[in-house]
């Protein structure tokens, strides 16, 4: 691309909003995960035995749930950012590129 498009690009109002939802949500979305992880290992450090709890009867204990909503935490919180990337970015991008040509 030449510095003149770059400059161009960067100067039109709907990219500007466009790089500014996109990086409002993905802190939105970062801060989300940060406080899940963060709040597990704050669990862990300060309360494991919570954490050792049964459930029910068997051997599960309340950690193994709690872990494993870590970690599907962290698809469900990619998958809602693909989700809104494909939808509403993609469309901004597509609007940008179009009244570029």
């Amino acid at each position: 691309m030449k510095p003149d498009n770059v400059a161009q690009v960067q100067s039109n109002p709907q990219f500007r909003q466009l790089i500014a939802r996109r990086t409002r949500f993905a802190w939105t979305l970062s801060a989300a995960m940060l406080a899940i992880y963060f709040g597990f290992i704050f669990i862990i450090a300060f309360a494991p035995r919570s954490l050792g709890t049964p459930i029910g009867s068997g051997v599960t204990t309340v950690g193994i749930p709690l872990g494993l909503f870590v970690i599907v935490s962290a698809f469900v919180l990619t998958g809602i950012y693909v989700r809104r990337a494909n939808s509403e970015f993609d469309a901004l991008t597509r609007a940008i590129v179009e009244r570029m040509k």
